[in-house]
């Protein structure tokens, strides 16, 4: 796989026609696209759990909302941090990923990183796909591929996420934002 054909940084967003339940109008951020396979995180799945509750010493530097959020589900009992840090270089335990977005290496002390992040998420697990099966996912069209912006990481409204995206998009995709929960209720 070359460097062009890699999607790392990009939005994988779920087309209604997606069946499988894990992935409902989920918006997931591609952290790793190789040849191996592919790794990502849903961006709009925050659950009930304060971050406070399982990583204390990171609640503080975290946006709002302030919770752990279900990043697919892949291990959910592993714990990711992504964070948007701005300018060229970033602290020790921030590996960027894309632009200004990158992951947090969660053992490294907090008082390191936090005055240099822009925004912290904490994900439950995440959402992996084994050599060739995302392209097989894109191919049968259960996902929209768009570019990311470090927003989309620390959106202050999650559960909007999936149409806000969909509607900043110059195409017939900013259509599909108006797309009902449930097109049997029409």
């Amino acid at each position: 796989m070359t460097e062009v054909s890699s999607l790392t940084g990009r939005l994988l967003v779920a087309t209604p026609a997606l069946a499988d339940p894990n992935f409902d109008r989920a918006v997931v951020l591609l952290l790793d696209h190789d040849e191996e396979g592919s790794l990502g995180v849903v961006l709009n799945r925050p659950t009930p759990v304060g971050v406070g509750d399982i990583l204390g010493s990171w609640a503080g530097l975290t946006g709002e909302p302030d919770v752990v959020f279900q990043g697919g589900p892949v291990s959910l009992d592993s714990a990711l941090g992504v964070a948007v840090i701005p300018g060229d270089e970033g602290p020790l335990g921030w590996r960027r990923v894309h632009g200004a977005i990158g992951l947090v290496d969660l053992e490294t002390p907090p008082e390191l990183l936090g005055p240099a992040l822009g925004s912290l998420r904490i994900f439950a697990g995440y959402a992996g796909w084994g050599p060739g099966q995302l392209e097989g996912e894109l191919t049968e069209g259960a996902w929209y591929v768009v570019e990311s912006e470090p927003g989309d990481v620390s959106s202050p409204r999650p559960e909007n996420l999936w149409r806000a995206v969909l509607r900043r998009q110059r195409s017939e995709l900013a259509m599909i934002a108006t797309y009902p929960d449930d097109p049997s209720l029409n």
